[in-house]
């Protein structure tokens, strides 16, 4: 059995916080706001993996009034993520998704980024596409205040535990 899954995260840019995107620091005068390090890439493969298997979503499993994930490393979670997936008998197939943000320049980050975010989900580099748009001005992205990111997945059943 196949299925797939969407999942979408925007986070407010903001001075006095790193920048971490796919699990890659990224120099740049300002970071994005959230409780964990908001990693918009990470939160959107988060929940595009537990929607797949209907599972919830990030803020269910993560919820940010839980201080034991305040400022985490969104790797982990997104790891936490492959294994609830792993253990309910799913693998992952392919996940292919994009970044909107007009600046900084993404474009020389993502090698290291699918190299990061292949190893934890587990999958041939070949199997995963990371893509940065700018949003040509328009839109909060545009404007430079905050960052989006979507990934769709598509998993497989490898064990049935129904």
């Amino acid at each position: 059995m196949l299925r797939t899954g969407i999942g979408f995260d925007s986070h407010r840019l903001v001075e006095g916080r790193r920048l971490i995107i796919g699990g890659v620091e990224i120099d740049y005068t300002k970071g994005l706001m959230g409780h964990s390090d908001a990693d918009v890439l990470c939160h959107a493969l988060c929940d595009a993996l537990l929607g797949s298997v209907a599972a919830g979503d990030i803020g269910t499993f993560f919820p940010d009034t839980d201080q034991h994930w305040k400022d985490a490393d969104s790797c982990l979670l997104l790891n936490a993520v492959r294994k609830t997936l792993f253990n309910r008998g799913w693998s992952i197939v392919n996940a292919d998704t994009t970044i909107i943000a007009q600046s900084p320049r993404l474009a020389p980050h993502i090698p290291a980024m699918r190299k990061r975010l292949a190893e934890i989900l587990k999958i041939d580099l070949s199997a995963l596409s990371i893509k940065a748009k700018t949003n040509e001005g328009m839109g909060f992205e545009g404007r430079g205040e905050g960052i989006s990111a979507m990934a769709t997945v598509l998993v497989e059943q490898t064990k049935d535990f129904r």
